[in-house]
């Protein structure tokens, strides 16, 4: 739930990690699972998850026996937060996660192109 230091730490991976390519969501979805490669040992990441009325970004689901929350992570480029979070609600992500019964988390990642900035929303869930 500390926004500023996520976003800090992603913007911090993503300079260190594309090379080749910097300013397009593949890059952006690669530094985010870089960031989290030691996150498997508790979750399962799933890329582009067919859900409700669109994809989303990455999806962590956690393990059997892990008591850590799910993530639903959106990316974005030169957008703003709540767009992202509203994209999440509105396409009905949330459907392809209807049997799972702990928590949620909804996260947006924006990255900014021209100052290379990044930030991030984090929204606990609500069944």
């Amino acid at each position: 739930m500390e926004e500023e230091i996520v976003a800090n730490e992603i913007e911090q991976i993503h300079l260190e990690t594309s090379i080749l390519t910097y300013n397009d969501e593949n890059s952006l979805s690669c530094t985010i699972t870089l960031a989290y490669y030691s996150a498997k040992r508790y979750y399962t990441a799933i890329r582009e998850l067919p859900t409700g009325k669109g994809f989303a970004d990455i999806v962590y689901l956690p393990r059997k026996y892990v008591d850590k929350p799910a993530i639903i992570i959106e990316l974005k480029w030169n957008k703003d937060a709540e767009g992202a979070i509203s994209q999440i609600k509105t396409k009905q992500y949330i459907h392809a996660l209807e049997e799972y019964q702990g928590n949620i988390l909804l996260v947006e990642i924006n990255y900014d192109k021209k100052d290379k900035k990044h930030s991030c929303l984090i929204e606990k869930y609500s069944k």
